[in-house]
């Protein structure tokens, strides 16, 4: 919090901008404190997380996000009434104050280059992430789990409960 009985504001020359910190945040017009100076906003590694899952999934080539038994225990919870796809499923995110770091583990859909997909990505996470948080993404880190082959018995959404 700033100290407000120690702060000084001089009028700046004209032409000239303050530049000490305490005066730059001063707004004159108004006689207040900037926004930013007003407060702190903190963003949880969760929030973080659906951001970027749900960029993931935006990129044609993505056919799922999270590896074998996440999506298998993804596919039961979603299969229960009222259950919904869970946006940060295979998506970890590590926030700190001004910077973040994700790791994905996604599958991709067969026939799709791989490292195209991955660039795109990480690319449109990174975008994501930055334009809503603010916080610089400092690295994107893609574990590609396995390939969706159409008609594959392995499929998990061919998987049925018993």
């Amino acid at each position: 919090m700033t100290n407000l009985t120690n702060a000084t504001f001089r009028p700046a020359a004209e032409g000239h901008r303050p530049t000490d910190e305490t005066t730059a945040q001063h707004d004159p017009k108004r006689g207040a404190l900037s926004p930013e100076s007003r407060g702190r906003t903190t963003i949880a590694d969760t929030v973080a997380a659906k951001i970027a899952g749900v960029a993931a999934r935006e990129v044609p080539g993505i056919h799922n996000l999270g590896s074998g038994m996440a999506r298998a225990i993804g596919g039961v919870r979603e299969r229960m009434p009222g259950g919904q796809p869970s946006a940060s499923r295979g998506v970890s995110v590590e926030v700190g104050e001004r910077q973040a770091a994700v790791d994905l583990d996604v599958v991709v859909d067969y026939g799709y280059p791989i490292t195209e997909v991955a660039a795109e990505v990480r690319t449109n996470v990174i975008a994501a992430l930055e334009r809503m948080t603010g916080l610089e993404v400092v690295e994107v880190n893609i574990s590609v789990n396995d390939v969706d082959i159409p008609g594959d018995e392995d499929d998990d959404s061919e998987q049925r409960v018993a």
